[in-house]
C-alpha cells in the first residue's frame, strides 16, 4: 500500500517509507545509435524487435498502465455530481488526464513478460489496481481497478502497434478503456489518441498526441468527441485538444478546450462561438494562414516546434484539470512524475505480499533502475530466453498458455472483443502463479 503525499513544489522527498526520486540518475544514451536498430525495421510492427535496454526507461509497460489513475480525484469529483453533463465533462478530463504523463517520456517501458502482473493498491486515493500481461503475440495488458467503496470501477486492455517511418516511431494504443460509476449506473467507453515519438534517428526526441477521442456514455446517450490537434506546419497546434459534448438529442452542450500537456477547461458553447468570432475580427487569425498538417508517416519536419502560449482562457470557462507540477529533477529521471517516481518501490515485507510475478520484481528493470546497465542487459536477455524456452515445452506437450487473472470475452457495453477481470487475485492465493523471473 502507497500512500502518498502531494510535494507543492514538486520537490523530492522521503515520506511514508517510500522515496520520490530514483536510486540513480537516468542512464546517458549518447554513445547509443538506435539506427543501427531501426534500420531494416522501416514500416515494420516492432513487438517483435529487440531493442537495447538503453533506449527504455525502468519501468514495465504494465506500470506505465497504471500510470491511467494518477489523477483518480477526478473519478471520485464525478460521482459526486448529480449532472449527467458535468460528469461527462470531468470523465473527458480524466479521459485526458491520463495520457498527460506521457509528455517527454520518450524512454520505452520494458515490454511485459507473458504472465507478469502489476498491483497498485492506493488507499489514499480509494482504489485497487491489478493488470496481467495476457499475451505475447499480439502483445496484450489487461488492467482492472476497482474502488475501495465500490463507487466505481475502470478497466480495459490494450494492444499497442508500434511502427517505425525513418524518422518517427507511431504507437497506436488499440483498445477501449470502460469506466463505470456504480452509483449513478452509468458506463463510459473510449479509446486513446495516436502518440508519436519524432526525432528517432537524431535531434531531440519529442512526443506528440494526435486523434479523435469518442467518449461514450451508454447510460445516457452522451457523447464527448475530443480532438487531439497534430503540431501542424509550424507547431500552433502542439498539444491542444478541443472537442463538446452532445446530448442524446445531438444538441451540443458543453465545449471542451485546453492542452493535453497542462489543462482542460469547460465552457458555454454560445460562449465559445462568440470568442472565436471577436478572435477573428480583431485578426487574430489573418496572419496565420492554413498549413496542411503534419503526421508521423512522411513528416519532413526535425525540430520540436516551440511550445506556444498556455492555453487562452474564454471568459465564463470552468477549470477541469490541471496537471500536477513534475518534480524539479525529473529531466534526470526518466522525465517521471512524482506518481511515476513511486511505482517500483518494494516497501518492507512487500515482497511477501505480492505474486512472484509482480512487475517490482523483474531484476532486469530494478538493475535498470539502480544504473547497471551491464546487468540490466544480461538478465533482459535471461528472461527473454526463459520465456522462448517456456514456450517451447508448451508447444512440445501442445499446451495453451492461461492467463492468471483475466479471461477473453466479449464488452456488454461495445459487444467488442476485451479481456476481462476474472477476480481472485486480491485473495493473496499465488500458488498458482507462473515461475518467469
Amino acid at each position: 500500500v502507497f500512500d502518498n503525499k502531494h510535494v507543492s513544489d514538486g520537490s523530492s522527498a522521503h515520506e511514508n517509507g517510500v522515496w520520490k526520486s530514483l536510486p540513480a540518475d537516468m542512464i546517458s544514451r549518447n554513445n547509443f545509435s538506435m539506427w543501427g536498430v531501426l534500420k531494416k525495421c522501416i514500416g515494420m510492427e516492432l513487438s517483435k524487435i529487440a531493442m537495447p535496454v538503453v533506449f527504455n526507461e525502468p519501468l514495465s509497460f504494465l506500470q506505465r498502465l497504471s500510470e491511467y489513475m494518477e489523477h483518480t480525484h477526478l473519478i471520485h469529483k464525478a460521482c459526486s455530481m448529480s449532472d449527467s453533463i458535468d460528469r461527462m465533462q470531468v470523465v473527458a478530463a480524466f479521459a485526458v488526464s491520463a495520457v498527460a504523463s506521457q509528455w517527454e517520456r520518450t524512454g520505452k517501458p520494458f515490454n511485459p513478460l507473458l504472465g507478469e502482473t502489476f498491483e497498485l493498491t492506493r488507499e489514499d486515493e480509494g482504489y485497487r489496481l491489478i493488470s496481467e500481461q495476457v499475451s505475447h503475440h499480439p502483445p496484450i495488458s489487461a488492467f482492472h481497478a476497482q474502488s475501495l467503496k465500490q463507487e466505481f470501477e475502470f478497466h480495459g486492455s490494450i494492444y499497442p502497434k508500434l511502427k517505425f517511418w525513418g524518422k518517427s516511431m507511431e504507437a497506436e494504443p488499440k483498445g477501449t478503456m470502460t469506466l463505470e460509476l456504480i452509483k449513478h449506473k452509468e458506463v463510459y467507453t473510449w479509446t486513446n489518441p495516436m502518440c508519436c515519438v519524432h526525432n528517432i534517428i537524431l535531434g531531440k526526441l519529442w512526443l506528440e498526441q494526435y486523434g479523435a477521442v469518442e467518449i461514450i456514455n451508454h447510460s445516457t446517450g452522451d457523447k464527448c468527441v475530443l480532438n487531439f490537434k497534430p503540431c501542424g506546419m509550424f507547431g500552433k497546434e502542439l498539444h491542444k485538444v478541443e472537442g463538446c459534448i452532445l446530448d442524446k438529442s445531438k444538441k451540443k452542450r458543453r465545449v471542451i478546450y485546453g492542452k493535453w500537456t497542462e489543462c482542460m477547461y469547460s465552457v458555454e458553447p454560445k460562449v465559445y462561438d462568440a470568442f472565436r468570432k471577436s478572435e477573428k475580427k480583431s485578426g487574430g487569425d489573418a496572419k496565420k494562414p492554413k498549413q496542411p498538417e503534419l503526421l508521423c508517416e512522411g513528416d519532413d519536419a526535425d525540430e520540436m516546434p516551440d511550445v506556444q502560449e498556455t492555453v487562452t482562457v474564454i471568459p465564463g470557462s470552468a477549470l477541469l484539470w490541471r496537471i500536477t507540477p513534475r518534480p524539479t529533477h525529473s529531466a534526470q529521471m526518466y522525465n517521471f512524475t512524482s506518481f511515476a517516481m513511486t511505482l517500483n518501490e518494494l516497501e518492507p515485507g512487500a515482497e511477501r505480499l505480492l505474486a512472484p510475478t509482480d512487475s517490482r520484481l523483474r531484476p532486469d528493470i530494478r538493475a535498470m533502475e539502480n544504473g547497471d546497465i551491464d546487468l540490466s542487459s544480461r538478465e533482459k536477455e535471461r528472461l527473454e530466453e526463459k520465456q522462448r524456452a517456456a514456450r517451447r515445452e508448451r508447444s512440445k506437450d501442445e499446451e495453451e498458455w492461461t492467463p492468471r487473472w483475466f479471461h477473453q470475452g466479449s464488452s456488454p457495453h461495445t459487444g467488442a472483443e476485451d479481456w476481462l477481470y476474472s477476480g481472485g487475485y486480491f485473495d493473496r492465493n499465488y500458488s498458482h502463479c507462473p515461475d518467469i523471473y
